[in-house]
């Protein structure tokens, strides 16, 4: 009897996230899960999708995001599956949509104004009530969240700028318990931001306790991606040892010109740690970053860009030199008039970038800041830009790395079972693009942009992206963490 399966897709080059060599053959989806992968030339498919030419690979999972508010206010997530992402990682650099304590505070701190600058979206008391709403009105992607130590602190105390007192510590680790028994998968710091700065090494270990029952990840944008990178790893190394976790350094980088070059001293520490204790990291393939406006980054920077700012928004997208010139003022009085607001940072060196890229154990995270009027490219071109400019272009990795950095690995880290691999039994979460020609579009100039070679993307079996357009399909999930998996 001839077999018919709810998608069919023929004739694929699959590269199937493990690392494996890639293969031909066809993939037989049911519902939400791959049924099939091998010759499936006698069946035939409700929707067949034909590959001839083409690789059909796991949806790739952004390790780093920022689409906490995006994913219910623009929920078809146009940026993300237009490069093929199917499940992005939220709530990181201490940053959380929730909880916050209703009615909000009519004013946000930042960088808390990088999720919303309005304070609008802010409107869950508990963490589980901002899962709820994901669950009630779905994305086009699956998303696992991360609880943020810095929106803990902005509702819990007072002063920012002193270490938190043993009741509010413990305030901020019952967020942290409820949590996780929501659905987290463990909690994110921004301890270079400043409602965070103040908190010592003590404070941080406590507040997350709850993941040592929960089996929960500590993620964290260090103290410190500069000069004192070297006592920041440490300082990560000894919060994931003594709660028993596992640790996930975000966007590795060396930041200012002093620091170009140093990745080889950074990696070979953290590789060491990883002989000791569950460590990986993410990187974004940019030599550029992307947050909050302040004079300390601007000074440090030998270009910035705005990105927003609510004080003067027609600014946005323009140079901050060109935007001190046209003032006639310092550069400490032009980003004064400008707050709030954001930037983008010309410190890292593309030489770093590139053996960040390369490290075995390094995950892709774009980084992408979805609110801003003129954002960072990455938002738009970081999978396709790892796989066409450095992979393709540049030779750093093979397309199978490349795609096991982007899938595979990325899911064996955070523990989403069954997804990041094209095997039978696992979710139905495909890429499917032309190895020859993908790539980003977006640029620095023109940062909102669809990428190229870009075919089709299924969500739990469901078209998102296809003929260069969303799917209109809603399937995304909340994904919960699985130890092991």
């Amino acid at each position: 009897m001839q077999a018919t399966y709810d998608v069919l897709i023929r004739h694929a080059e699959i590269v199937d996230g493990t690392g494996a060599a890639r293969f031909d053959g066809d993939i037989g989806i049911e519902g939400d899960r791959i049924a099939r992968v091998g010759d499936l030339s006698g069946a035939r498919g409700r929707l067949e999708i034909d590959a001839r030419g083409l690789v059909a690979a796991p949806g790739f999972i952004d390790a780093h995001t920022h689409d906490d508010r995006v994913m219910l206010s623009a929920g078809d997530m146009a940026a993300k599956v237009s490069q093929g992402v199917t499940t992005v990682i939220g709530g990181n650099c201490g940053i959380s949509l929730a909880p916050m304590p209703q009615p909000a505070p009519a004013t946000v701190t930042p960088p808390l104004d990088l999720l919303d600058n309005t304070g609008q979206w802010y409107r869950y008391a508990r963490f589980g009530d901002y899962l709820d709403a994901l669950r009630a009105q779905p994305a086009a992607t699956n998303c696992a969240m991360l609880v943020g130590h810095s929106t803990l602190r902005v509702i819990t105390m007072d002063d920012l700028a002193r270490p938190a007192s043993a009741a509010e510590i413990a305030a901020m680790r019952d967020h942290v318990t409820e949590a996780m028994e929501s659905g987290a998968i463990g909690v994110s710091t921004g301890l270079a931001y400043a409602p965070a700065m103040a908190a010592p090494t003590e404070e941080v270990i406590e507040v997350c306790r709850p993941l040592t029952e929960y089996g929960g990840l500590y993620c964290t944008h260090m103290r410190d991606e500069g000069d004192e990178i070297m006592a920041a790893l440490d300082e990560t190394f000894r919060i994931g040892r003594e709660l028993g976790v596992p640790v996930v350094i975000s966007h590795h980088k060396l930041a200012g010109v002093n620091n170009h070059g140093r990745s080889v001293q950074t990696l070979q520490h953290i590789r060491e740690a990883m002989a000791r204790q569950p460590v990986c990291l993410d990187c974004y393939p940019y030599p550029a970053s992307s947050t909050i406006l302040t004079y300390r980054h601007a000074a440090g920077s030998s270009r910035t860009i705005v990105t927003w700012s609510r004080s003067l928004p027609q600014y946005a997208g323009r140079d901050l030199a060109d935007i001190v010139r046209e003032m006639g003022c310092s550069l400490e009085q032009a980003v004064e008039r400008l707050l709030p607001a954001g930037a983008i940072y010309f410190r890292m060196d593309d030489a770093d970038v590139r053996r960040i890229l390369q490290f075995d154990e390094t995950m892709i995270g774009s980084d992408g800041l979805p609110h801003d009027e003129q954002p960072h490219p990455r938002l738009w071109g970081t999978f396709p830009r790892v796989l066409g400019h450095y992979g393709r272009g540049l030779g750093l990795f093979s397309l199978e790395k490349a795609v096991h950095k982007m899938s595979g690995l990325t899911a064996a880290r955070f523990g989403l079972a069954d997804r990041g691999v094209v095997r039978e039994g696992a979710y139905a979460d495909l890429a499917i693009f032309d190895a020859g020609t993908v790539d980003e579009r977006a640029t620095f100039a023109k940062p909102i942009a669809p990428s190229q070679g870009i075919d089709t993307v299924l969500v739990n079996g469901a078209v998102v992206w296809r003929d260069g357009k969303p799917g209109g399909a809603r399937p995304g999930r909340v994904l919960r963490r699985q130890a092991g998996a």
